[in-house]
């Protein structure tokens, strides 16, 4: 669960080094990588205030995500928020947390799966909420290429049902939180959030709900990214492990990517998919020298690096736009728009109905084909030489040309 952090500020540099890299120095470093240089902008015309939202559900409340979203909503003005978690003590911890920070919100804890319709209809109901924020999924990808059954139920069937059941309820906005692994899925981390984002446009009606999808990549310091897992090998004595010398990914912090969702939310599209400027990739082995040294030690001398190799489903370089998807400019400079590609409502359907036929007679081979079949553009890295050959990388739009 992330710390309690205050509207997105610049964290003070870091000046001295320690024994050990703790969380609280993520925006420093950052700064000391190069990730950060850009400031944070404030859209004038789209304030996620609590007068357009007065309540709001979040599944994986508890998360990194999640837990900062109802953080956020809480100071712009929210009066209700529906906390949706699977992990008690998780749920337990946030909830106390948020009654702590804002006692004049009125959390209302909701202990379960939000795959469950019975669940998410029980949320919906206590919340009444204007808009949904679906941060609830499994994201670690050589995990998840052993476990597609596990990936398929929860990143594809529970968005089904959360969705859907959205849109029964009349909420204003369903916000589905997406990955730059969606762009062109190699994995099955990215063709199940892929799969999630078709089925959400499919289900957009001009009278109803507004489905809003926002892609980005890594948050820095979040549970189960490499930042901790860098900050136990160092405090351990090494040595770091890095999969691959040339291996660059796209970095936020926690506050900057909730606030640029909730922000993407509220420009107003009745169907849309954001992307958030990532800034530039970063390379993960210059990340790992600059802890060891903001550790008071010497990368290779006092702390080894050692490479792996690309794990199952791992990429050298992620892409955050698509070579088909039409981009343009919004309100705010640091979120651009996509033009969706077509999706055929009339396909969604089957493709769903044969995932949770599989899903329930736990049917991995059936899983597969009809995964691939769902999503065209899956397409499946067998070996690192095919990465290395297949790599392609559409660079962010000119930030000049948007500004003109």
């Amino acid at each position: 669960i992330g710390s309690s952090i205050g509207p997105y500020t610049r964290a003070e540099r870091v000046t001295a080094p320690s024994a050990s890299v703790s969380a609280s120095t993520s925006d420093g470093l950052l700064k000391q990588v190069g990730l950060v240089s850009r400031t944070a902008h404030t859209c004038p015309t789209c304030h996620p205030s609590g007068s357009q939202v007065g309540s709001i559900v979040t599944t994986a409340s508890a998360g990194s995500i999640g837990s900062e979203l109802c953080r956020q909503c809480a100071r712009h003005g929210a009066k209700r928020i529906a906390l949706l978690e699977i992990d008690e003590l998780a749920l337990l911890t946030v909830e106390a947390e948020l009654r702590r920070d804002f006692p004049g919100i009125d959390c209302l804890p909701v202990l379960g799966d939000a795959g469950d319709p019975a669940v998410i209809a029980h949320a919906l109901a206590v919340a009444e909420p204007e808009a949904v924020f679906h941060a609830a999924a499994y994201k670690q990808v050589p995990l998840l290429q052993r476990q597609l059954r596990e990936a398929v139920r929860n990143n594809v069937l529970a968005t089904d049902v959360v969705a859907r059941a959205s849109r029964d309820a009349g909420v204003g906005t369903f916000v589905l939180i997406s990955t730059d692994k969606a762009v062109d899925p190699v994995n099955v981390l990215g063709a199940t959030k892929r799969f999630a984002e078709m089925l959400c446009q499919s289900l957009v009606d001009p009278r109803s709900t507004r489905f809003v999808t926002v892609r980005f990549g890594n948050v820095l310091d979040s549970a189960g990214s490499v930042v901790p897992l860098f900050r136990e090998q160092i405090r351990r004595g090494g040595p770091v492990t890095v999969t691959d010398p040339e291996v660059t990914r796209y970095f936020m912090t926690i506050p900057e990517a909730c606030q640029l969702i909730l922000q993407a939310a509220a420009i107003g599209a009745q169907q849309a998919v954001y992307t958030l400027d990532m800034g530039e990739p970063v390379s993960i082995r210059m990340l790992a020298e600059q802890m060891i040294r903001l550790a008071g030690k010497q990368p290779g001398k006092d702390i080894a690096i050692e490479y792996t190799g690309l794990r199952p489903g791992e990429k050298l370089h992620e892409s955050l736009f698509h070579a088909e998807e039409r981009y343009s400019a919004t309100v705010h400079p640091k979120i651009l728009q996509a033009l969706p590609r077509g999706v055929s409502a009339d396909r969604i359907e089957p493709a769903l109905q044969a995932l949770r036929e599989s899903v329930v007679g736990y049917d991995l081979e059936r899983l597969e084909s009809s995964l691939r079949a769902a999503v065209p553009e899956f397409n499946p890295l067998d070996n690192v030489d095919d990465e290395r050959e297949s790599t392609t990388i559409v660079p962010f739009p000119a930030r000049r040309a948007r500004q003109q």
